[in-house]
């Protein structure tokens, strides 16, 4: 008896570390975790944008879908904010490491380990990976993009 595809498909997701949801408004995977459908770890992503230190968790009373992923706000307005732009704040490349994008790989972003940069939200696997990014951080975005556009 043959394994179906579907079953192929999600054992080689899990084994690699990682599940994305389906993002059909753009066409690409949202790093939700493993098993997840909260995009940025359940961070309120707009609240990386307002300078106050460290970013605020979300709390799911304040939940919006985008992009086939849900994300979390600290409160109304934030999410009402998110609903009227989302593509300002959600996380490039779908919430995967900037870094690693810029290699021409997939991996987690973790929301504590970020950057905003050109008014955009970069997330980072961890803090090593994050030093290195911070070396070349407009050519690593230029390649990131580039590679972000190839997926399917």
């Amino acid at each position: 008896m043959k394994p179906r595809l579907t079953h192929i498909v999600c054992a080689a997701m899990v084994a690699t570390g990682g599940l994305v949801a389906a993002n059909p408004v753009l066409a690409k995977p949202v790093y939700t975790g493993v098993f997840g459908s909260v995009a940025a770890g359940g961070y309120d992503v707009t609240s990386y944008f307002t300078g106050n230190g460290a970013p605020q968790k979300g709390d799911k009373a304040f939940a919006v879908t985008y992009g086939g992923a849900t994300y979390h706000f600290a409160n109304k307005a934030n999410a009402a904010k998110f609903k009227a732009s989302p593509a300002k704040y959600a996380p490039q490349y779908g919430g995967h490491c900037a870094w690693a994008m810029s290699i021409g790989s997939q991996a987690p972003g973790d929301p504590n380990y970020y950057r905003v940069v050109g008014g955009k939200l970069y997330l980072n696997y961890n803090g090593a990976v994050q030093e290195k990014w911070s070396k070349a951080i407009p050519a690593l975005i230029s390649k990131g993009d580039a590679n972000w556009a190839k997926l399917p």
